[in-house]
């Protein structure tokens, strides 16, 4: 495989989701409230590219204007995190896209700063990575950077030389001549060529950018690829198709997967079938919003605490010094054995918080019938309890991954276990906390509860 970097050459913006439930509507308007729970800010733009294609194993080199202040030092740490970070000038605010999202959908998205980049020198560590590229991908969001006289004088002599990706913006500069690949999606295209037919577009496209091909792509249409010796549908492969979905970045998907192809001495016609195979996985599996945890174990996203939230008590405690102890389970029917196992627990340190099921994790452990009491009631019912300071919701079988992200001193479980049972227990001991089992006082059971009441209704011919 060539050690060549694939360089990313575009605008990258900060990214961030802001989620929670809807329970109701805003009093004064028909709008609905959004209950936070948390926020996650990822690279965006240029950046997104650029990850997604050092997450396919490709060697990637960035160069993108980034500002000083603190969105901008964000995002350049994010960035650095996983791949070389080339910082050019930008002058005014770093770009940042918010979306509140609830239950898997936008229900608004805000958009802040003005920043562009700086049309002046591009530096010598901007043009040797430029001159070392295996393959180029331009990503354009329309901040400028593909005007910048330096730049592109940069990257018409590599379009000679090495394959070149332009993934164009509306309001950017025009792709150099001689790319090997142009990728405007279908509104786009139309609107770049004048033209309401997709295919009359790209051919029109294709002429006009003197570039070896144009790749238009059609959403869930799969592409339509442009060359002078013809024209190709691609349609997205059967077993890669996915119901509605977040398709947020499916066009960076798709642009950086292509230009991986290109730097392994992949076909035009073959690359763009992986391509628009590698999008639509990238949306079926979460599409953005599944960036925050990388499969490797690091963190691609960074995550945020709104304020009153359990992770804000768990940063909060340590801050203090204090002791943080988690317990969990799906508290259906609370009864007096959960509250005294949830005492004995808050004495063992200085906050406690309440890792709670879901209902789907509920039904999935326990039936279709189960929980009796929903969600919303079952952590209205443990918040109001005195000896619980936090609940945090989980949809897993386990709350692995939430205690990977509280990290309690102290990890309480109740009932008849042991600790070689657990499956959080290893996880909990791996970064220092401590497993403790406290036995149910009473022999107090909810599925027995669930059972005795069940059974009373059938001997009294009653029905719930």
């Amino acid at each position: 495989m060539t050690t060549n970097p694939l360089v990313v050459v575009g605008d990258s913006l900060l990214d961030s989701d802001l989620t929670g439930s809807v329970t109701r509507l805003c009093p004064d308007a028909p709008a609905p409230v959004v209950d936070l729970g948390e926020q996650i800010q990822r690279p965006g733009g240029a950046g997104l590219a650029a990850l997604l294609a050092a997450r396919a194993g490709h060697p990637v080199t960035l160069i993108t204007a980034l500002a000083g202040d603190p969105p901008g030092r964000l995002l350049a740490e994010l960035l650095a995190a996983e791949i070389r970070v080339v910082p050019l000038p930008l002058q005014g605010s770093t770009v940042r896209k918010t979306r509140v999202r609830s239950s898997g959908q936008s229900l608004l998205r805000i958009d802040s700063g003005d920043g562009r980049a700086v049309d002046g020198p591009t530096g010598p560590e901007a043009r040797s990575a430029l001159l070392a590229a295996g393959a180029i991908l331009v990503a354009d969001y329309g901040r400028g950077i593909t005007s910048v006289a330096g730049l592109r004088r940069l990257l018409a002599r590599q379009a000679g030389r090495v394959p070149v990706v332009w993934d164009p913006h509306p309001r950017g500069a025009a792709p150099v001549p001689g790319c090997r690949l142009v990728t405007p999606n279908e509104a786009e295209a139309t609107s770049f060529a004048s033209r309401s037919d997709g295919l009359e577009a790209a051919i029109t496209l294709l002429q006009r950018w003197d570039c070896a091909a144009v790749a238009m792509t059609r959403g869930t249409g799969g592409a339509l690829l442009a060359t002078p010796d013809g024209c190709l549908a691609v349609p997205v492969p059967e077993l890669d198709r996915a119901p509605y979905a977040d398709a947020c970045g499916a066009g960076d998907a798709f642009a950086a997967s292509v230009t991986g192809e290109l730097l392994g001495g992949g076909s035009l016609t073959e690359t763009i079938r992986a391509a628009v195979a590698a999008a639509s996985r990238f949306v079926a599996g979460g599409g953005v919003g599944a960036i925050g945890v990388d499969r490797g174990g690091g963190e691609l996203a960074r995550r945020e605490a709104p304020p009153g939230s359990a992770l804000e008590l768990a940063a909060s405690v340590r801050r203090r010094g204090g002791r943080l102890v988690a317990t969990g389970g799906c508290f259906d029917l609370l009864h007096p054995g959960h509250l005294d196992l949830l005492r004995q627990a808050r004495a063992l340190g200085d906050a406690l918080v309440v890792c709670l099921n879901s209902d789907a994790s509920v039904r999935r452990l326990k039936g279709p019938e189960r929980p009796v009491v929903p969600l919303g009631g079952r952590a209205a019912m443990l918040e109001a309890l005195g000896p619980v300071d936090a609940v945090a919701v989980f949809d897993q079988d386990t709350p692995a991954a939430l205690l990977e992200r509280l990290r309690p001193d102290v990890w309480v479980k109740g009932g008849d276990y042991m600790l070689g049972e657990l499956p959080e227990a290893p996880l909990v001991g791996r970064y220092g906390g401590r497993t403790v089992l406290i036995p149910l006082s009473g022999g107090w059971s909810t599925s027995r509860l669930v059972e005795a009441v069940r059974g009373e209704l059938s001997a009294t011919g009653g029905g719930a």
